[in-house]
């Protein structure tokens, strides 16, 4: 695993484009500090590599899901009847990327 330095931690900041403080730093690094250690617990357990990884913590059942029907698709004017902003046929949002 790479080691977690300041550097690291200034660098993914940057790539993510936002700035901390560098107090902020210091607490982002202790707190990597405390996982690593915590990870490490986790590691030592023994038999753990017999168990295969979980995805999220309580069985998760997907037999209600509905099968696909492949439908006529609504028509164009149906679709934007409700749209709050419509320009060229289309639903018109607000720009979200500077």
């Amino acid at each position: 695993m790479k080691e977690i330095t300041m550097d690291v931690l200034h660098d993914a900041a940057h790539r993510l484009l936002f700035d901390m403080s560098e107090e902020e730093y210091a607490t982002l690094m202790e707190e990597f500090k405390t996982l690593i250690k915590q990870m490490d617990t986790i590691g030592k357990i023994k038999g753990l590599d017999e168990y295969e990884p979980m995805t999220f913590p309580f069985p998760c059942e997907t037999s209600f899901l509905r099968e696909d029907i492949a439908e006529e698709p609504l028509p164009r004017d149906e679709a934007l009847a409700n749209a709050g902003s419509k320009l060229d046929g289309q639903i018109k949002l607000p720009k979200v990327v500077l």
